[in-house]
């Protein structure tokens, strides 16, 4: 789908108006894309960790594909906002993020997102358990992602 969006340019969007959002987890990452003019995000995908790293061969395509101006990280504090034991993995995803593609990486509170995702998808779509495990990242991606579009569009 992004390729043939990407090409198509009906669809296309200025470069500085994409966003890739990413609810970043030991085992798994989802990821969102939205648009600063819009002020919308979508979830776009999930990817699996690889050996307990992120899959940057795939992280790369949808770079690629999307062209982002900057990409959105949430990052998880406990309730009195100090670190929790997934926060410095979270922080060294962005480092690396910006080391491998020289883009602004933004942080966002993303708390209870994975939650408030599993939530939704559980009492209002009602979805199993296995559609559950393989979209709820991506929801909570997308959850980060809009919650930082409400903050930053114009």
């Amino acid at each position: 789908m992004a390729d043939s969006r990407r090409n198509d340019p009906l669809c296309r969007n200025t470069p500085d108006d994409t966003f890739l959002g990413f609810d970043f987890g030991h085992k798994k990452i989802g990821i969102a894309v939205g648009h600063l003019m819009t002020g919308i995000a979508s979830p776009l995908k999930t990817l699996p960790s690889v050996n307990q790293a992120p899959d940057w061969r795939g992280i790369t395509k949808l770079i690629e594909d999307w062209m982002p101006a900057g990409l959105v990280v949430g990052i998880s504090k406990q309730d009195d906002g100090s670190d929790n034991v997934i926060t410095p993995r979270m922080l060294k995803f962005c480092r690396q993020l910006e080391g491998r593609y020289r883009l602004s990486v933004y942080r966002q509170d993303e708390a209870l997102s994975t939650f408030e995702a599993k939530q939704m998808l559980f009492d209002e779509v009602n979805v199993n358990a296995t559609k559950l495990w393989a979209v709820q990242d991506q929801l909570a991606a997308q959850l980060i992602l809009q919650s930082w579009l409400n903050e930053n569009t114009r």
